[in-house]
C-alpha cells in the first residue's frame, strides 16, 4: 500500500517499506560551537525528505544549533527498534495511519502538547491530532485528466468520471498494492455526501464500481503509472496522488487535476517510546508548526500546511496548488484511518475478488 511506502512526488509520503538508506544514528555531529547535541530524524528520504532538509531541518539548525541527521528505515525496523528499548531515532514523520498501529503497539510516546508551544493557536484539524500524533501536512488523491479529450467539456465531479456516456475513454484506477482502494469515489459518484461517506456503505460502492469496470484500462500500481497512461492516451481520466503530474503539466502536456472529491491524507509527527532527545524532538516538532515554516515546505514541495495561518505566506500558484487550500478543503475529505485500518483485511479480499472476477 502507498501508505505502506511507495515513492515518487509522494517519494516518501509514507514510506513505510522504504529500505533503509540513512546514515545512522550517531549524535556525535558538531554544530558550530552552540551544541554538540544532534537529533536523529526518521523521514523517508526522496525529493520528500529533501523538502524537509531546505524548509525545516536547516533552519532549525541555524536557530537552535542542533544537528539534524536523518535515518530512512520501514515501518517494521522502528517498531523492532522501540520494542528492543533502542530506537535509534528521535523523532518519527510517518503517515497517521501508521501512528494508529503504533499507538496499538505502545511503541510512541503521548505528545505533552504544553511542551508544543506554536500548537494552542495552530488551528490544526481535530482530525490530525491524535494522543501520539500531530499532523505535519496533507497530500491527496485527485482524479486527473486529459484536457483535449471531451471536446472542451470539463469533469467536475467522481459522477462525470463514472459518466463513459457524456466523457467517453478509458479509465485508470488505483491498485490495491498502491494504497486502500478508492471506494470513497464510487460512493461520491453514487450521490453521498463527502460528510456521510464514514463508515463507508462496502456493498454499494462495488456496486458502483461494477458500473465502470469495463472501462478501466489499468489499476495503477506505482505513482509514476497515470501520467504514463495519461501521456499514451491510453486512459483519458485517472486517479491519481496530486503532485505527479507537476512536471508533465509545467512541461505543457494537456492535463489537469480536478479537486472535487479529493481524498486527503496526511504525514505527522510522533516520538518514539525511549528516544534519547526527547527536548529536542519537542523542539524540532514544535518549530515545524510555525506557519512561515509550514509556508516554506510548501513552497518547496506540493504537500499542504496542516496550519492555516501558512497560507497567508504563500504564494497564490503554491496555494492554489495544495490539498488544504480552502476551497479544495470544502470539496475534498479526509481519510477515516481508523475506518480503514479496522476493515482493510476484509476490503482488500473483496477487492482481489473483484478486479479478479
Amino acid at each position: 500500500m502507498f501508505l505502506r511506502g511507495v515513492g515518487g512526488v509522494a517519494a516518501g509520503i509514507a514510506a513505510t517499506s522504504l529500505t533503509a538508506c540513512g546514515t545512522g544514528s550517531s549524535r556525535s555531529v558538531g554544530s558550530g560551537g552552540k551544541s554538540s547535541k544532534t537529533l536523529v530524524v526518521r523521514d523517508s528520504g526522496g525529493t520528500y525528505g529533501e523538502a524537509n532538509q531546505k524548509a525545516i531541518y536547516e533552519p532549525f539548525t541555524k536557530e537552535t544549533g542542533i544537528q539534524v541527521k536523518v535515518v530512512n528505515i520501514a515501518y517494521a525496523q522502528m517498531l523492532a527498534q522501540i520494542k528492543q528499548g533502542r530506537p535509534q531515532f528521535d523523532v518519527i514523520d510517518d503517515s497517521m495511519a501508521d501512528y494508529v498501529l503504533f499507538k496499538k503497539e505502545d511503541a510512541t510516546e503521548e505528545l505533552d502538547f504544553d511542551r508544543l508551544k506554536n500548537f494552542k493557536n495552530a488551528g490544526i484539524a481535530k482530525s490530525l491530532v491524535t494522543s501520539n500524533a500531530v499532523g505535519k501536512n496533507y497530500w491527496a488523491s485527485v482524479m486527473a485528466y486529459r484536457t483535449d479529450a471531451f471536446g472542451g467539456k470539463k469533469p467536475s465531479s467522481w459522477a462525470d468520471f463514472w459518466d463513459t456516456g457524456s466523457f467517453k475513454g478509458n479509465r485508470a484506477l488505483q491498485a490495491l498494492d498502491a494504497d486502500y482502494p478508492e471506494l470513497e469515489f464510487a460512493l461520491l459518484a453514487d450521490g453521498v455526501a463527502p460528510d456521510q461517506l464514514y463508515p463507508l456503505d462496502v456493498d454499494r460502492a462495488f456496486r458502483v464500481l461494477d458500473e465502470i469496470k469495463g472501462s478501466v484500462r489499468k489499476f495503477w500500481d506505482t505513482g509514476a503509472l497515470p501520467g504514463v497512461l495519461l501521456g499514451r492516451k491510453e486512459v483519458v481520466a485517472s486517479s491519481v496522488w496530486h503532485g505527479r503530474l507537476d512536471a508533465l503539466i509545467k512541461g505543457g502536456a494537456p492535463l489537469a487535476y480536478q479537486w472535487n472529491g479529493a481524498r486527503r491524507q496526511s504525514n505527522a509527527w510522533g516520538i518514539p517510546k525511549g528516544a534519547s532527545n526527547l527536548d529536542a524532538a519537542y523542539q524540532l516538532i514544535d518549530f515545524s508548526l510555525r506557519p512561515e515554516v509550514q509556508a516554506a515546505y510548501a513552497e518547496l514541495y506540493p504537500m499542504a500546511p496542516t496550519v492555516p495561518a501558512a497560507y497567508k505566506k504563500l504564494s497564490t500558484t503554491a496555494a492554489e496548488n495544495l490539498a488544504s487550500s480552502p476551497g479544495h478543503l470544502e470539496s475534498g475529505f479526509d481519510l477515516d484511518v481508523e475506518w480503514w485500518i479496522k476493515n482493510q483485511d476484509a476490503v482488500s479480499k473483496r477487492w482481489q475478488e473483484w478486479t479478479h472476477a
